[in-house]
C-alpha cells in the first residue's frame, strides 16, 4: 500500500518540531488519541490548505502537546512523544470593563495573543454595555472560543482562562489586584493583576477602592487599547524582553518582582 504524502515544510522533522515551527497548532481533548473538531479540520484543510500528511502540533491547552500528522478525516496521526511546557510565572491577569460593539471580542483575542493568562471582563458603574444573563452566557462561550482560536494562531500551549462577566467588586477583590490610573506607579510583576476601566473612567466609588494604582502610559487611551497595552507590558517584563530601570545586569523578569519598570 502506498504511504501517504508528507508535505512538510523544508527542514521540518517530527522529532524537532515545536508548536512555533509546525505548520499549524490545534487543540484536542485527548492527546493519546488526538482528534480534531470538524471546524478545526476544515480550517486546517480548507483555509490553511494543509494536505494529508502535513506536520502540525496538537495540545490539550494545559501545556502538554505533541507532533502529529494531518489525515483525511478528523483524527490525526501521532508523530511524536507528548511533551509539557511549564506554566509561565507569575500568572498575569487583565480585567477589562465591557465596552461597546465588538471591542470586547477584540480585547480577548489580543490579550490571548500577547500571552495573558487570565482574562476577566467586568461591568463598571460607567459601563455603557449592560448584558442580561442570557447574553452573558452567550458571550462567555464566544469569548472562550475566540481565545481558543487566537491561541491556535499564536501557537500557545497554555490556553488562557477567560472568566464569566464579573462585577467591579468581584474584579477588584482578585488577589493582588491593581487599578489602571494615570497617576499610578509603573507596571511591575509584583502586581500582575490589573483592572482597566470603561471609556467614561472610574466612578467616585470605584476610585475609593483601596488597591494600588498602575500607570499604563502618558496618553489617554481607548479602553481596549489600555487593556492590550498593559497585557503587553506585563508579559514583556515576565519574558525578559525589557529591563528594569536602575537594575543593570539583572534580568528584567527577576528584577521586576522587586522594582518597577
Amino acid at each position: 500500500m502506498p504511504q501517504p504524502s508528507r508535505p512538510d515544510a523544508p527542514g521540518q522533522d517530527a522529532s524537532t518540531v515545536t508548536p512555533v515551527t509546525a505548520r499549524a497548532h490545534a487543540f484536542v481533548d485527548d492527546l493519546a488519541a488526538p482528534q480534531l473538531s470538524s471546524g478545526d479540520h476544515h480550517h486546517l484543510a480548507r483555509v490553511l490548505r494543509l494536505e494529508p500528511g502535513s506536520l502540525l502540533t496538537v495540545g490539550d491547552g494545559a501545556g502538554r502537546w505533541r507532533a502529529a500528522r494531518l489525515t483525511a478525516g478528523a483524527a490525526v496521526e501521532a508523530a511524536g512523544d507528548i511533551r509539557a511546557d511549564a506554566q509561565p510565572r507569575p500568572p498575569i491577569t487583565v480585567a477589562f470593563a465591557l465596552v461597546k460593539a465588538d471591542r470586547p471580542e477584540l480585547t480577548v483575542q489580543k490579550l490571548t495573543e500577547v500571552g495573558v493568562d487570565r482574562i476577566v471582563p467586568f461591568v463598571a458603574e460607567r459601563s455603557v454595555v449592560r448584558w442580561d444573563a442570557a447574553k452573558v452566557a452567550r458571550q462567555s462561550d464566544r469569548f472562550a472560543e475566540i481565545a481558543r482560536h487566537a491561541a491556535m494562531q499564536c501557537r500557545r500551549t497554555w490556553l488562557p482562562r477567560v472568566e464569566s462577566v464579573a462585577t467591579f467588586d468581584a474584579a477588584v477583590a482578585l488577589d493582588g489586584a491593581t487599578m489602571a490610573d494615570r497617576d499610578g506607579d509603573p507596571p511591575t510583576l509584583a502586581h500582575p493583576v490589573v483592572l482597566v476601566g470603561p471609556e467614561g473612567g472610574w466612578s467616585a466609588r470605584e476610585r475609593g477602592a483601596e488597591v494600588p494604582r498602575t500607570r499604563i502610559g502618558e496618553h489617554v487611551l481607548r479602553a481596549e487599547t489600555a487593556s492590550i497595552s498593559i497585557g503587553v507590558l506585563l508579559v514583556a517584563l515576565r519574558s525578559d524582553l525589557v529591563s528594569v530601570a536602575g537594575r543593570s545586569g539583572a534580568k528584567g523578569g527577576q528584577a521586576a518582582r522587586e522594582a518597577s519598570w
